[in-house]
């Protein structure tokens, strides 16, 4: 049986900030609650896709939109943009 499946390409602002304890902590000022971590810059990117992903997977489940992009802060952070296709 095949399905028919729509994507949708979603880009939201992730801010990398550095761990005390090492590695990064990430979260998204337009995704309030979504937090993950990584040891290295690589991982905590990996990371932040996947905990997007899951937010934006688990919104659309529920039937409830997902959030508009808030405008990138402007306090010195390392700053990244995720995208992730769900």
């Amino acid at each position: 049986m095949r399905t028919n499946t729509t994507t949708t390409k979603h880009t939201y602002t992730a801010v990398f900030d550095l761990a005390e304890e090492g590695g990064f902590i990430v979260t998204f000022p337009a995704l309030p609650g979504v937090v993950t971590e990584g040891d290295t810059l690589e991982r905590a990117l990996t990371m932040a896709a996947d905990a997007m992903r899951g937010y934006l997977e688990s919104l659309a489940k529920d039937g409830l939109p997902s959030p508009a992009e808030d405008p990138p802060p402007s306090a010195p952070l390392i700053r990244g943009t995720v995208v992730v296709t769900i």
